[in-house]
């Protein structure tokens, strides 16, 4: 069979946490649509990969057998897929929102000029995906949001914080304040990233819905969303949501407002790149430039 690299990567996950739950967090994918992925792959190949159990996910011998080739092939093509942007000089970076990247057109352009034969290519992503493309592979590096699930396997460098705030319904009691306190939001509907970043309880969707803050409080889930537009529809038709201060410099809806919370810690923006990269000149230099204007925007 032609075998997509996705697949292969979706099996060396569920191999190495030797669960569903575990890879699909890891990936960032849903646990129902992981579960189909392997059992393409199987039937694809015409073999059982894995024995089920309550337990997790145990190999079978046929799986250990491709669970000690899939590393290397894995490699190989991440490498080929590298040379290729080399070849072409292309650099991609990742990014999730428009108030973490606001100087890195500036950056970009610096680099540009130092270094003309190269072409840099920004995708963003939406929040399905906290990593910004990285642990897909789509990017090589990426501007993101701290902290998330997974970002223990990049190299990760903090650039700068920023306060975070809240939006609010316009017709909101609460729309007029020049503060909001967190603890007049705790029985608020608040908007909730998807269950389908596979991150339901990990640190990406607990930091926006600010778990650690409520104090054992129970979050009242009122929209899942992920991208902005839904984001800000869910707001405006009655949800609240965490948002950082940059926000109403990039988005805006007629019946949303942003207002300053107290009693929540800030957003951080970092820079991240996979940890096991092949190191690229042009590529740190242009995370150089970027780390400049960034830090000091």
């Amino acid at each position: 069979m032609d075998l997509d690299t996705r697949l292969l990567r979706y099996f060396a996950a569920v191999a190495e946490e030797g669960s569903l739950t575990g890879a699909a967090q890891r990936l960032f994918v849903s646990q129902p649509a992981l579960t189909k992925q392997i059992r393409r792959l199987e039937d694809g190949l015409g073999v059982r990969l894995f024995a089920r159990s309550r337990s997790g996910m145990a190999l079978t011998r046929a799986g250990r057998e491709l669970a000690s080739r899939v590393p290397a092939l894995l490699d190989g093509w991440d490498e080929a897929v590298q040379a290729t942007g080399r070849a072409a000089r292309v650099l991609r970076l990742g990014f999730l929102d428009a108030g973490a990247v606001g100087a890195v057109p500036e950056a970009i352009a610096e680099f540009r000029r130092a270094q003309p034969q190269w072409r840099v290519e920004l995708r963003q992503f939406d929040w399905s995906d906290p990593s910004a493309g990285l642990a897909r592979g789509e990017v090589d590096a990426a501007v993101v949001r701290l902290p998330f699930p997974g970002q223990e396997s990049l190299a990760v460098r903090e650039l700068f914080v920023e306060e975070r705030g809240v939006l609010l319904p316009a017709r909101h009691p609460l729309a007029n304040s020049e503060t909001v306190e967190f603890r007049e939001l705790l029985d608020e509907p608040f908007v909730a990233a998807g269950a389908e970043t596979g991150a339901e309880t990990g640190a990406w969707r607990e930091y926006w819905l600010a778990t650690e803050e409520r104090d054992g409080h129970p979050v009242r889930v009122g929209a899942v969303t992920s991208r902005p537009d839904e984001w800000l529809g869910a707001v405006a038709g009655g949800c609240v949501a965490l948002a950082p201060a940059s926000v109403p410099r990039f988005y805006s809806h007629p019946d949303v407002v942003f207002r300053p919370v107290s009693g929540v810690s800030p957003s951080r923006v970092g820079l991240a790149r996979s940890r096991g990269q092949t190191r690229e000149a042009a590529l740190d230099e242009l995370l150089a430039a970027i780390a400049r204007r960034l830090s000091r925007s």
